[in-house]
């Protein structure tokens, strides 16, 4: 017989093991588990159970190897109610830190070909900057060596990295044109006509440009197809973002709606009125939560895109020209010739609590009308283009500091690059798995299913309509009762129903008339032999 006391040691231990694996799944959980119980394959149902196993298992280790993260994220504290920590400037910052992270924080001046636009390679270690009047220039921000420098004589509205620092992306006055990381022209997308916005799916290969006339292109940059053509059928789009998430682009439009597409539907799969003016700009979070969208009312509106409703929204002295997400969910928004970091406003968002009410940092004042805004993945550092040039700004506790070497390596060699591209080729995704819900890949498709075990069943006889033709009776199942029965026409009176139900009483007024001639031929003896109506 059990001991009670070894019963309570096991059932305590077990309560600790699902507490702790309730605490994992928050963070590292990847979804709802598949169900199984419905699954009447035995060979399908072990091998769900098998890679649920797994999964869990999967959750339990990253939980555990928490421990190897040694850097934290550091923010700005104030000591007390009334020091308020946007008043600090970047002078002051960087006096207080390192000199290796003090070297972060530059300028330079560009006065020439402004304003830049600007876009960071995924690991953070390259930097692209493209004037509006034809300078495009990419450097190594963290040494200071120059990449490559062009002078390409035309408009360049936006450019872009793709996977990997070796090319980029720039929106000219008529096409998108890709280079190399030597400057070297590669292709000439001439199908991308009139380009406004560029943005680049790094998981299927995509290149994406909104163009004036409302049409939004993909390419897949791995074979040069042009993947999907559509329009937008709203004008002149006036922004563009992706959900990291699910790979969904977020058009901005002038009627102040911003609208959701998939590569792989002609029409918007979501419609929302965020503005009462023109969308300037937005950004989504790295979870797919929250959008952030500035517009021509000067308003930044913080809506969740989970419930498609408007959380909280902040006034700006001007419309804001930018707006940026970090990797700690600090937001940046550039608006006029200044520039605010806000900090909290999902964790307000989320826990339904009042507005934030006053800015986390603030930079600028100087006459510097801002262009664009980019966070720098793993670093504290916020890159600012503006009419005269580029500055790097040091903002504390705004990057990741534990950086998944697998994902984005920012120490990567030339070994480790090419092997990271040959893999990501490898498991590029295709268009078509392109949803709003992320997690319906691996789902069991039940009502299909349902249908293909029915065609294989071959055991039940199909429905042979000649057999009930065959078998049908007469009199009452002629084609004029079948008529004069049929449902949903009861109330309904026309010429066809009417001559119909004429025939009918004709047709029973003779009847009678030859039963009653009958009977009157039988003599009153035999009559009551004779057919009844």
């Amino acid at each position: 017989m059990a001991d009670p006391a070894s019963k309570a040691i096991v059932s305590a231990d077990d309560r600790a093991a699902k507490l702790r694996f309730a605490e994992a799944e928050r963070t590292y959980g990847r979804g709802k588990a598949a169900s199984t119980k419905n699954v009447r394959d035995k060979k399908l149902r072990a091998t769900l159970k098998a890679q649920e196993a797994k999964q869990k298992q999967a959750i339990l280790q990253a939980k555990d190897a928490e421990i190897l993260l040694e850097h934290e994220a550091g923010f700005l504290e104030p000591e007390g109610e009334l020091e308020k920590t946007y008043k600090v400037r970047q002078d002051e910052i960087q006096q207080s830190v390192g000199i290796e992270t003090a070297k972060k924080g530059f300028e330079l001046r560009l006065n020439d070909f402004g304003p830049y636009r600007m876009d960071y390679s995924r690991n953070g270690r390259n930097l692209l900057l493209a004037g509006r009047k034809g300078h495009v220039a990419t450097m190594d921000w963290r040494d200071g060596t120059l990449g490559c420098e062009l002078n390409l004589n035309e408009t360049v509205r936006d450019a872009r990295w793709l996977h990997n620092n070796q090319f980029f992306a720039v929106a000219q006055k008529k096409y998108v044109y890709i280079y190399d990381h030597q400057g070297v022209e590669l292709h000439c997308l001439s199908k991308h006509l009139e380009p406004l916005f560029l943005e680049f799916l790094p998981y299927h290969f995509l290149l994406a440009s909104a163009q004036i006339s409302g049409y939004l292109k993909y390419t897949d940059t791995s074979t040069g197809q042009t993947v999907a053509e559509l329009p937008t059928r709203l004008g002149r789009p006036t922004a563009l973002c992706q959900n990291p998430s699910n790979a969904i682009l977020h058009t901005g439009h002038q009627n102040g709606t911003v609208t959701l597409w998939s590569p792989n539907s002609q029409t918007a799969l979501v419609k929302a009125l965020v503005h009462r003016g023109p969308v300037r700009s937005m950004a989504i979070d790295r979870l797919g939560r929250y959008m952030v969208s500035t517009g021509q009312d000067q308003k930044m509106n913080i809506w969740d895109i989970r419930m498609f409703r408007e959380v909280h929204s902040y006034s700006c002295y001007q419309p804001g020209a930018s707006v940026s997400i970090s990797d700690r969910n600090l937001v940046a928004v550039g608006w006029g010739t200044q520039a605010s970091v806000w900090r909290g406003l999902f964790d307000a968002a989320q826990a339904d609590q009042g507005k934030v009410q006053s800015p986390y940092m603030a930079w600028g004042g100087d006459g510097q009308r801002i262009e664009n805004l980019r966070w720098c993945p793993y670093e504290d550092v916020l890159g600012v283009g503006h009419d005269q040039g580029f500055a790097s700004i040091l903002v504390p506790g705004a990057g990741e500091p534990n950086f998944d070497s697998l994902e984005a390596n920012p120490y990567e060699n030339v070994k480790q690059r090419q092997e990271a591209e040959v893999h990501a080729l490898l498991t590029k995704l295709q268009p078509d798995m392109i949803s709003l819900d992320p997690n319906v890949i691996g789902r069991l498709d039940t009502i299909n299913d349902k249908k293909v075990q029915e065609a294989k069943n071959t055991d039940v006889r199909p429905e042979d309509h000649m057999e009930k033709l065959k078998n049908r009776g007469r009199g009452r199942n002629s084609a004029l009762r079948k008529y004069l029965r049929k449902k949903g026409r009861t109330n309904v009176i026309d010429e066809k129903r009417v001559k119909a139900e004429t025939l009918r009483k004709e047709h029973a007024e003779r009847r009678k008339e030859k039963l009653k001639q009958e009977r009157d031929d039988l003599g009153p003896a035999l009559a009551r032999f004779a057919k009844r109506d």
